[in-house]
């Protein structure tokens, strides 16, 4: 049964050294309650991207809150580079998963199926899997002259994402975001912060109900509005450029990010 709580509620119930899985920027990513967890003082995350990491990834790293990274990769978008990301990769603060979308999305999916790993096809002949030796090359069951990799399963402790709105039963309405579908239904336990909490029931809309997340994917709900700002919620609210602009230059170094956290601490 989803379990309606606070955000503050929300962000005490995720605790440090778990894995955690994280939306893209403007897909169901939530800034607000990264902030809540920093402050909270949370460490130790094996984060999993689905499948690029953004601000908020750049904000627990700078933060220090994550051990491990796995993603595709992390990017401001049209702002550039991930300047704590950066920072942290060049002096060996984290533990890179380095992975490519397909494989991300082989590895969530074969956690949404309850199986081992998954089989997928591209990456053979790249420095990709010199470096995850978690990944198998094996030789195809069905053809003995074709190898193939195989992916092991990704399965987040706890995914933590942003959506337009949620109802009384716990259903939550992601609309064509698959990517965060797939996210949610891999995970243990999905933790979902919304603009708005409807009184009837999502999944009466048929127009609607192929984009609902049912409850019964859903942990915990907290109403939370504008807490994807200022990565945008998609049908909801643009990008704020200017204020990633400025994130990503305050964050060129630790002491302009520290900053940066305190400033919009105070904001809040």
């Amino acid at each position: 049964m989803t379990e309606f709580v606070s955000p503050e509620a929300m962000a005490e119930m995720i605790p440090s050294g778990v894995k955690l899985g994280l939306a893209p920027d403007g897909s169901g990513s939530c800034p607000a309650m990264i902030r809540l967890l920093i402050e909270r003082g949370i460490r130790d995350l094996h984060v999993v991207c689905a499948p690029i990491g953004g601000m908020q990834v750049d904000m627990l790293i700078g933060a220090g809150a994550i051990s491990v990274l796995e993603t595709s990769a992390v990017s401001l978008g049209e702002t550039g580079g991930a300047p704590c990301f950066g920072r942290a990769i060049r002096n060996g603060k984290i533990r890179m998963l380095d992975a490519t979308c397909p494989a991300v999305f082989a590895g969530l999916s074969a956690a949404e199926k309850g199986v081992p790993y998954m089989p997928i096809r591209g990456i053979i002949g790249s420095d990709v899997l010199e470096n995850r030796l978690d990944w198998k090359v094996t030789t195809n069951p069905f053809d003995e002259n074709e190898k193939i990799v195989v992916v092991a399963a990704i399965q987040p402790d706890i995914t933590l994402i942003h959506a337009p709105e949620a109802d009384r039963l716990g259903n939550v309405r992601l609309g064509r975001r698959r990517e965060i579908m797939l996210l949610a239904h891999a995970s243990k336990k999905t933790f979902v912060t919304v603009e708005r909490i409807s009184e009837t029931s999502l999944l009466d809309d048929e127009k609607l109900a192929a984009g609902i997340l049912p409850a019964m994917y859903v942990s915990a709900v907290a109403e939370y509005k504008n807490a994807a700002w200022p990565t945008g919620l998609y049908a909801e609210y643009e990008l704020d450029a200017r204020e990633v602009d400025n994130y990503a230059r305050a964050a060129r170094t630790p002491e302009g990010f520290q900053a940066y956290m305190s400033s919009a601490r105070s904001a809040a």
